[in-house]
């Protein structure tokens, strides 16, 4: 298996942490470079979407980071991070897609106006309707984060899970983006107990920054 990876893309992030954790059997390919041309008619020759993390398994291409994830479980015998107990496996993908849905969303508000537009956009202020929006939709989402996590180590009762990498990669915008987070002591709490993972610090500069 190879899996497409980029720094900057914390979803790429997601599926290498998963990887990494589960010693799941697969080749890092890193894209080097998103705007040379060669390499963005390969990505698209994979993902007709043009992002990252594309997985090859022979003949068999899978895009979405989420699926990722699942797919490398289904492959790595012996892993705990998706469990195949009916109940608890529908746990950990109820808090994957509520990240895809709800969480992602609410962050990537703020994270373009405070911080990607610069980089990627026409480099004019933030817009503050837009800022004050975001900051709207994510205390709201933050808020059912927070309280889910009071009492809890990991997200899901089956023990730290793919639900667990799916959300908290995106963190590392917190301070760029200037995401308002830091009044939520359970999140954050949570978050501390991510950073001190092994594979959380052998990611890091994998990672990158981006959503």
């Amino acid at each position: 298996m190879r899996l497409y990876h980029h720094p900057f893309s914390s979803s790429a992030r997601r599926a290498v942490m998963a990887a990494r954790y589960m010693n799941t059997d697969v080749e890092l390919v890193l894209v080097k470079d998103l705007r040379e041309p060669e390499q963005r008619r390969e990505l698209l020759r994979l993902n007709p979407n043009g992002k990252i993390p594309v997985m090859q398994d022979g003949d068999f291409v899978l895009w979405e980071s989420y699926a990722i994830m699942q797919y490398f479980a289904e492959k790595t015998p012996g892993q705990t991070l998706y469990p195949t107990e009916l109940r608890a496996r529908a746990d950990v993908s109820r808090w994957m897609y509520w990240c895809a849905q709800h969480w992602v969303p609410a962050l990537s508000v703020l994270a373009w106006e405070n911080w990607m537009k610069q980089i990627f956009g026409n480099g004019s202020p933030p817009d503050r309707q837009e800022v004050l929006r975001g900051e709207v939709e994510l205390a709201k989402v933050a808020t059912v984060l927070d309280g889910h996590l009071r009492g809890r180590e990991w997200l899901c009762s089956s023990g730290l899970s793919l639900a667990d990498f799916a959300i908290c990669v995106t963190l590392v915008a917190q301070e760029p983006a200037r995401l308002p987070l830091l009044q939520y002591g359970n999140l954050q709490a949570w978050f501390g107990r991510i950073q001190s993972l092994d594979v959380w610090k052998q990611t890091k500069l994998e990672g990158g920054a981006g959503l």
